[in-house]
């Protein structure tokens, strides 16, 4: 059996402009719309190809899926919008990445902190303090999809734009 992989994309950084807008609309702001093309393109270098994409079914989160898929040449209609991951605990993440097809090797969710901070000091034994926006982090695990558990990953990458 081959390792599976698994990617969490936070959301890039978004803006707080137009305070009339609820959260959930909230769009990216112009460091966010260079951010997700650079790590796009990072993910594009190491030649990442996707078996399935979730997102967030926000609109910072569904943004920064299509700036990145626009890199890895992948059409915005693969990307799966999944309500779950909006405002997730780390535990109701596991549970979208649980219900994945297990024919699915690489595996790209999109969403929010803090759950996705939460969900990879869950996984594995390196601790992270903060994923920032549009931070990638990058894992192996042996096993199918819904045995996921905790320290059950291995963190191959973990980057940032301000990394560069």
């Amino acid at each position: 059996m081959y390792a599976k992989r698994l990617f969490l994309i936070r959301h890039a950084k978004s803006s707080w402009k137009d305070a009339s807008l609820s959260d959930h609309e909230r769009p990216l702001n112009k460091r966010g719309e260079l951010d997700a093309p650079f790590m796009g393109k990072l993910l594009k270098k190491k030649n990442v190809i996707p078996d399935l994409i979730i997102s967030s079914h926000a609109k910072r989160s569904k943004v920064t899926a299509n700036l990145i898929c626009n890199e890895l040449h992948l059409l915005s209609e693969n990307i799966i919008i999944d309500k779950k991951l909006y405002e997730a605990e780390y535990n109701d993440i596991i549970e979208v990445i649980k219900e994945t097809s297990e024919d699915v090797q690489t595996l790209l969710v999109f969403g929010h902190n803090p759950g996705f901070t939460t969900l990879h000091n869950f996984l594995c034994d390196t601790y992270i303090d903060n994923i920032p926006t549009c931070g990638i982090t990058e894992y192996e695990f042996e096993g199918n999809w819904k045995e996921i558990s905790a320290k059950s990953c291995r963190l191959l990458s973990f980057e940032f734009p301000k990394k560069k």
